[in-house]
């Protein structure tokens, strides 16, 4: 549990497999029987393989990997949408997994809420009316009120009255994401969310989530084939293949030190200035030799970093952390760092 009254979602020991039969291999999965051993020999496809994963209360948590990974499999257990073979998803000393119909149902309206990649609004219901919608059944007599506003947060107000076709991609996906806050969950679901837009109106969305996040501090799972994505977004990267967990960590963590080589090839052509953090390459100071004057905070990027001090034309700088001196930074150190090529830890 991270505060007080606010919890994080642990998911332990997860096993998903398909099949008429499936809990009958659990035990074989567990002894080593591989992914495509369970197809062959007994015809059932094994989606998920012992996920252990902490997603942290009021924390953005990306899960990534490419198509068949197993990230949209995962994400519909946390709120029940499927169930898993073995395991558990614990939230505030309940596990989603043994949950009643009526107390998943509870949950699922209450302590979650949904964005999908394909908008899913409901054509015949006005702007206004498809945010409303999760309120009124809920019952909520100031469902308008906070729909509007929501609305307007994510920049739609004056299209209230206006229909899903009527809008742009995302137009109407701005919709889906007011009304998953207009339901003030507390754990946000997003399932590719932004994959169907443009690439433009994509970074943009991307924009609003972390503005509206910097506020609301709510706990979002967002699913995402796109590296880039991840590093912007994520507080929290949890990289799947094949229904495994290769790599958790922050965006730093997973560029500079990759887990093999399967997350290096992943990581290869990110650009590193804009996810290393001044802090991170800062060699400690030297209190015997005299200290550059100009300065940059630990947090910043590499790349804003080089640009400042090449418009100042200085060659060096302080790293503070407030009041903290964290050490020097110079420019040949943060050019190799944005440069230097991702090693992996193992090969595969």
């Amino acid at each position: 549990m991270s505060e007080a009254g606010m919890h994080d979602i642990e998911i332990r020991d997860l096993y998903k497999i398909f099949g008429p039969d499936a809990g009958h291999h659990v035990a074989a999965v567990k002894a080593g029987l591989s992914k495509v051993e369970l197809n062959d020999r007994h015809n059932h496809v094994l989606g998920l393989h012992d996920i252990n994963l902490t997603i942290p209360h009021g924390m953005i948590t990306v899960i990534m990997g490419l198509s068949g990974s197993g990230k949209s499999t995962l994400i519909r257990h946390i709120n029940g949408l499927i169930r898993p073979t073995a395991g558990q998803v614990l939230y505030d000393g309940q596990d989603v997994v043994t949950m009643t119909t009526s107390q998943l149902r509870d949950f699922r309206r209450q302590k979650t809420a949904m964005v999908f990649q394909k908008f899913a609004l409901l054509p015949h219901r006005t702007v206004l009316r498809n945010v409303t919608y999760g309120l009124n059944i809920r019952g909520i007599a100031e469902a308008e009120e906070r729909a509007r506003h929501w609305i307007g947060r994510v920049g739609l107000q004056g299209y209230e009255d206006y229909y899903p076709r009527q809008l742009s991609g995302g137009m109407q996906q701005r919709v889906g994401l007011a009304r998953a806050l207009t339901n003030d969950a507390e754990i946000l679901l997003m399932d590719e969310a932004f994959s169907a837009l443009d690439p433009l109106i994509r970074m943009d969305m991307q924009s609003i989530l972390l503005e509206l996040q910097q506020e609301l501090r709510k706990t979002i799972i967002f699913i995402t084939h796109d590296v880039d994505e991840a590093l912007r977004l994520g507080d929290k990267i949890a990289i799947l293949r094949d229904g495994a967990m290769e790599q958790v960590g922050n965006g730093q963590e997973i560029v500079l030190h990759p887990a093999n080589a399967y997350i290096a090839e992943f990581v290869r052509e990110v650009n590193r200035g804009r996810i290393i953090e001044a802090r991170t390459i800062a060699t400690p100071a030297d209190e015997s030799r005299d200290m550059p004057e100009f300065q940059v905070k630990a947090r910043s990027r590499l790349d804003l970093v080089a640009r400042r001090m090449t418009k100042a034309g200085v060659f060096e700088a302080r790293v503070r952390d407030g009041d903290r001196l964290v050490g020097i930074i110079d420019l040949p150190g943060i050019l190799e760092a944005m440069v230097n090529p991702v090693d992996a830890a193992s090969e595969d």
